[in-house]
C-alpha cells in the first residue's frame, strides 16, 4: 500500500480508500466489519461514508466496528459527507447552517465519535451562500468537530470559487474533492482536475470502475443478469447499459484494458484501478465491495505498476472525446504556449 498526503493537509492517507455505501444496504454488518478488518490489515487507513448511506446505517456500523475495535480505529482516517436530505423535511437538506449543524451532529452520534477528520459536502447547493456554508466548516474545524473538509461532485468554477472565497476570509481551506473518474468518465479532466491541482486539492474519485463496466465482466449486446449491480438493475443511473453499450468507445477501453490485464496475468479490474491511482491530482481512489472477496482483488492493484507504454495505450483508448472548442485540440492549442515562442 502507497501513501499520500490528504490534499493539501498534512494527514497521510493510503492511495485506496474504502467507500462503505454498500454498508447495511448489499453487506450485512457482520460482513461489513469483516471488510473493514481486511480493508485495515492490508495497510488502508482511509474509510469514507456518508450521512444518507442505507439511511445512516452505514454510518452506525462503522461506529459499532470503531468501538469495538478500539486499537485498529485509531488508525483510521474517518470521513463523511452530508447535503442531502435524510427525511424530507424542509430546511433538512442543502449547506445552509441549519442543516449541516444537525447533519453534522447526528453523524457524530451515529459514528460515535467526537471527532470526523475529513467532513465533506455531498454535493453544491445552488441556494445557500457559499459564504455561509464555508463559515460554518471553518467554525467546525475550529471547535474540534472536524479535522478538515473537502467537497464532493464540485464543478471546477464551484471549487475555485470557494477556493478563493475561504483564503479572501481567512477560513481553512477544502483539501480534497471527490468526482466521478475513471477510465470511461474522463471529462473532468478539462476543468476540475485543473482546477484542483492549481489549488492544491486532492482527488477521491468514486465509482473508479464505472458500476462494473472495467471488471471485465459485461460483454458487448449481451444484457447483464444475476447478482451483479447491472444484472439486478440495469437503468441504474449513470451506469445504465444501454447508453453505454451503444458506446463503441465503452468497447475499445474495456478491450484494451482486458488486453493489459492478460499481458500482465492480473484481472481488468487491477488494471482499471492501477491507471487511475496514478493520475494527476488523485489523492486516494475509493473501493467499494460487497464482500471481502471483492476488497481483496480489488486491493490487489496496489500491486500493479504500469509501465509507461500500458499507460500510453490506456491513454489514448479512453481519450474523452470533445467538439474542436472549448476543449477539443485546437481550443486547448489556443490556451497554451510555447517557451521559445514559436506558438
Amino acid at each position: 500500500m502507497r501513501y499520500r498526503p490528504l490534499g493539501n493537509s498534512g494527514a497521510v492517507v493510503s492511495t485506496y480508500a474504502l467507500g462503505t455505501m454498500t454498508f447495511g444496504a448489499e453487506a450485512d454488518e457482520q460482513t461489513s466489519h469483516q471488510i473493514m478488518d481486511d480493508y485495515v490489515a492490508a495497510g488502508g487507513n482511509l474509510v469514507d461514508t456518508a450521512d444518507v448511506y442505507a439511511g445512516g446505517t452505514s454510518e452506525e456500523i462503522i461506529g459499532r466496528w470503531i468501538a469495538e475495535r478500539p486499537t485498529e480505529s485509531e488508525r483510521v482516517v474517518l470521513a463523511t459527507k452530508g447535503r442531502f436530505s435524510r427525511d424530507g423535511v424542509l430546511n433538512e437538506i442543502g449547506t445552509s447552517r441549519f442543516h449541516l449543524r444537525r447533519a453534522l451532529d447526528a453523524s457524530l452520534r451515529r459514528l460515535g465519535v467526537e471527532h470526523i477528520d475529513l467532513y465533506q459536502l455531498h454535493a453544491w447547493d445552488a441556494v445557500t451562500p457559499l459564504e455561509e456554508t464555508l463559515r460554518f466548516l471553518d467554525d467546525s474545524v475550529g471547535s474540534g468537530k472536524i479535522g478538515y473538509y473537502g467537497f464532493s461532485n464540485f464543478l471546477g468554477w464551484q471549487v475555485t470559487k470557494a477556493v478563493h472565497l475561504a483564503r479572501a476570509h481567512g477560513f481553512a481551506p477544502p483539501v480534497t474533492l471527490q468526482p466521478q473518474y475513471s477510465l470511461l468518465v474522463r471529462e473532468i479532466e478539462s476543468e476540475i482536475v485543473p482546477a484542483c491541482l492549481d489549488a492544491g486539492i486532492g482527488l477521491l474519485p468514486w465509482s473508479p470502475l464505472a458500476g462494473g463496466w472495467l471488471t471485465g465482466k459485461y460483454q458487448r449486446d449481451s444484457p447483464p443478469e444475476g447478482a451483479t449491480r447491472l444484472g439486478e438493475d440495469p437503468d441504474r443511473g449513470m451506469e445504465a447499459w444501454e447508453p453505454r453499450n451503444r458506446e463503441e468507445r465503452t468497447w475499445r477501453v474495456i478491450a484494451t484494458v482486458s488486453d493489459i490485464a492478460a499481458e500482465r496475468s492480473v484481472n481488468p479490474a487491477q488494471v482499471s484501478l492501477a491507471w487511475l491511482e496514478g493520475r494527476p491530482a488523485v489523492t486516494s481512489v475509493i473501493l467499494g465491495a460487497r464482500n471481502t472477496e471483492q476488497l481483496a482483488d480489488n486491493l490487489g492493484a496496489a500491486s500493479v505498476e504500469l509501465t509507461d507504454q500500458e499507460r500510453h495505450r490506456l491513454d489514448e483508448m479512453s481519450a474523452p472525446q470533445f467538439p474542436a472548442y472549448p476543449y477539443g485540440e485546437p481550443g486547448t492549442q489556443q490556451r497554451d504556449r510555447a517557451i521559445d515562442g514559436t506558438a
